[in-house]
């Protein structure tokens, strides 16, 4: 694995340096977003589009063709360059930085009319919300099931400006001198003929007929914000942004998607990044951080009323939303919280709040703003202006780090992109990043976006849950008329009911779930029809018997087959049916258990091989259960064992190799002690022990000494003592195995959980 300096040397070899840039004043004969469209299915490019008339709304950016990628997870950095990958272990904002140093000092010949453009040079793309982690010790006990990229940024060839106020346009690029020579007439080329091609076609997007869903229902959201409540009451808090999560099957083109909300609703901060394998589309109106030279900016939103459906029914909306105590006190206390976020790299006392609690106007809602602002200090640069006030105070919280641990406990999954960033970063000293709010992410074909709230001690649970489904409105209603049946739903038996296979519920303490105590049959079913449907469940009844207890269930298994396989839309093709059988609960009652039945389309494995027939190699481990050498959910040889042990007036099983020789327990490894040594079994299959290993560098340390060795069961009777060992119980020792006594031990095992425990 490379160090981070010793690739950033290479890169910056293959790369080539900056030597200034090439700018040309272009015509567009088509709209800004037909002329992106041109390069939207190019990955790395992004479109930063500003929309409304605010002052924050000036520029559309366009970069595309990047000879350069910068992704990274947690400290897994990879760059990319040309053909070549870099990947090495690093912190995310100190990689961001060296690639900002690196070409920051090539970055020269900048006359006037390039000091007034906002990027010249640079990296466009996003910060995810979950790059906090990089920044502070926080928990982490939300599912991260999207796995994309913490920190995703681009260096495009080719960058086009349009300046909305001045309605002109401008072509940059960099010029990359690589082993003496200049690139640029090759991204000129590229740039000409991408303008000449024919102008790409309108393509489609679609959702699901099911429509999002939310990761809360609407209880437990309301909930949630009552727990909020709660830590505020006791002193936890001030403030707390709570958020749900919608997910849908999509279909189409993400920039058709893109393009489509920017028409209804131009919001000042509209991003579409094509991240290859997956897409970013954000409708932000918020700013997270300005940076021009040394002067920084954020404008944080506090405060959101859906807007009226007449004009003086609007203008009461927005009176009343200025008036709210609640959204001022809101508001104030964010501001607070980033000037304070921008006084750790700004200069002493030019911190300022420049404007307070501003009305803007926004197609579905009215928010309310602010402006902070303030002097970059000397030895601070920009990765330490966005260090400081990453993630945004106004969607996490105050205090910030117990919000974040609070939505960390609340939201069940990661956040990815919402209420991250994205935006640009230049090598010139400038940066614009916005509030990844509003935004969806699109990936393995499925959208999926948040939406959410700032939660204060006055706050009405209900109120909360309406304002964030006024929030994502937009983002939902633009599907309406594009729902087609994206995904062939299944449906499966459970317990008597027919449900759909993402709703079907199995109690977490069933014990198929916990010890894999459970079998199955599966059966093949031509058009409706199972074959050899008496034998099956022959052998089903028997292994019920052996496995749970005599009377077996009195079902029809073809009729429930039948009404799976209809349910499934199979009734015409060859079908695979699996009938699950699953424990239940035993310690609630003898007669608990799971039944499932489930069906999938079936095609034969010789159907798409070239040979008719299967090739063997011989598996080397004999059938001695190697799944021992892990804790895996298939623990039911163990846990029979066990229930065997009690039935015999024991406590616990003494596992044996197929040689004979002494293995573990059902639930716990073994320790034989001699003197001043112990010794531990040699088992080819056995769940190394955490506490075992714990125990044993105690040992070591008291002046024992270690064995290893083939251990049968006459030597437990020839020494001092036998201790047992797992995480529950520390250390045990064993007194007898079979009815006949061990030696009576000393108090060793004491001594040891006094240590561990």
């Amino acid at each position: 694995m490379k160090t981070v300096e010793s690739s950033i040397d290479e890169i910056k070899k293959i790369t080539g340096e900056i030597d200034g840039i090439y700018t040309e004043r272009i015509e567009l004969d088509e709209s800004f977003l037909d002329f992106a469209a041109r390069f939207a299915s190019i990955p790395g490019t992004v479109v930063l589009m500003s929309g409304g008339d605010n002052d924050c709304s000036r520029y559309h950016i366009l970069g595309a063709k990047p000879w350069l990628t910068f992704t990274g997870r947690i400290n897994d950095m990879k760059i990319k360059a040309k053909d070549h990958v870099f990947n090495f272990k690093a912190d995310p904002f100190d990689t961001l930085r060296n690639i900002l140093n690196v070409y920051r000092p090539y970055v020269k010949h900048l006359n006037g009319y390039h000091m007034q453009l906002p990027f010249t040079s640079g990296v466009l793309g996003y910060l995810s919300y979950d790059l906090k982690d990089c920044l502070e010790k926080l928990p982490r006990t939300s599912i991260d099931d999207l796995y994309l990229p913490h920190i995703c940024f681009f260096a495009p060839s080719i960058i086009v400006v349009h300046d909305r106020k001045e309605d002109g346009t401008s072509l940059l690029i960099p010029e990359r001198i690589i082993s003496g020579k200049s690139v640029l007439h090759k991204d000129l080329e590229v740039f000409k003929n991408i303008l000449v091609s024919k102008q790409p076609p309108m393509e489609s997007f679609s959702g699901d007929v099911d429509g999002f869903r939310s990761n809360f229902t609407k209880s437990k959201y309301i909930n949630a914000v009552k727990q909020i409540k709660e830590y505020i009451a006791s002193g936890h808090v001030y403030q707390v942004n709570i958020s749900q999560r919608f997910e849908m099957n999509f279909e189409g083109n993400a920039f058709s998607l893109f393009r489509t909300l920017y028409k209804l609703n131009p919001a000042p901060f509209f991003s579409y990044i094509n991240a290859g394998d997956h897409f970013i589309v954000s409708t932000s109106p918020e700013r997270f951080l300005l940076q021009s030279g040394d002067r920084v900016e954020t404008r944080p939103i506090k405060g959101t009323i859906p807007r009226g459906e007449n004009p003086d029914e609007d203008k009461r909306r927005g009176i009343e939303l200025e008036n709210s105590s609640k959204n001022d006190a809101e508001l104030s206390m964010i501001v607070d919280l980033l000037r304070n976020d921008l006084g750790k790299i700004c200069e002493a006392r030019s911190v300022r709040v420049a404007e307070h609690k501003r009305l803007e106007a926004y197609k579905n809602v009215f928010h309310l703003v602010s402006i902070v602002e303030g002097i970059l200090s000397r030895d601070q640069d920009t990765v330490d202006v966005i260090k400081a006030a990453f993630p945004g105070g106004s969607i996490t919280g105050c205090p910030k780090i117990r919000s974040m641990e609070i939505i960390d406990e609340l939201e069940p999954h990661r956040r990815h992109i919402y209420t991250g960033s994205t935006g640009y970063i230049s090598f010139h000293d400038t940066m614009d990043l916005s509030i990844a709010i509003r935004t969806a992410t699109i990936v393995n074909k499925k959208i999926i976006f948040s939406v959410g709230g700032g939660i204060i001690f006055d706050s009405d649970p209900f109120d909360e849950y309406d304002e964030t489904m006024h929030k994502g409105r937009t983002l939902r209603e633009v599907f309406t008329g594009k729902e087609k049946r994206l995904s062939s739903k299944s449906y499966v038996w459970i317990n008597g009911n027919i449900e759909p296979i993402e709703l079907a519920k199995i109690n977490v303490a069933d014990h198929g779930f916990l010890f894999g105590y459970g079998f199955f049959e599966t059966i093949r079913v031509n058009k409706g029809k199972p074959q050899y449907l008496q034998e099956h469940i022959a052998r089903f009844n028997q292994t019920w018997k052996h496995l749970f207890f005599e009377q077996v269930p009195d079902l029809t298994w073809q009729d429930i087959i039948y009404q799976v396989i209809s349910r499934n839309d199979l009734l015409e093709e060859t079908a695979a049916v699996k009938i699950v059988a699953s424990k239940g609960n035993s310690e609630k009652s003898s007669l608990d258990f799971t039944l499932i039945v489930m069906a999938r389309p079936y095609t034969h494995r010789l159907a798409e091989k070239r040979e008719q027939g299967i090739n063997l190699v011989v598996y080397p481990k004999p059938r001695q259960t190697p799944l021992a050498d892990y804790k895996t959910l298939n623990y039911l040889y163990y846990l029979l064992a066990g229930e065997w042990a009690k039935k015999k007036g024991a406590d616990e099983a003494l596992i044996l190799n197929p040689d004979d020789t002494i293995s573990e327990t059902n639930t716990a490894n073994i320790l034989l002690i001699k003197d001043k040594t112990f010794m531990r079994p040699i088992s080819q299959h056995v769940l190394p022990g955490i506490m075992e290993k714990v125990v044993c560098k105690l040992l070591l340390s008291l002046g024992y000494m270690s064995k290893s060795k083939k251990l049968c069961l006459e030597d437990l009777f020839l020494t001092d003592q036998v201790i047992i060992t797992n995480s529950l119980i520390g250390a045990i020792p064993v007194l007898s195995i079979n009815g006949k006594k061990l030696e009576k031990p000393t108090d060793l095992w004491r001594k040891i959980n006094n240590t561990v425990l």
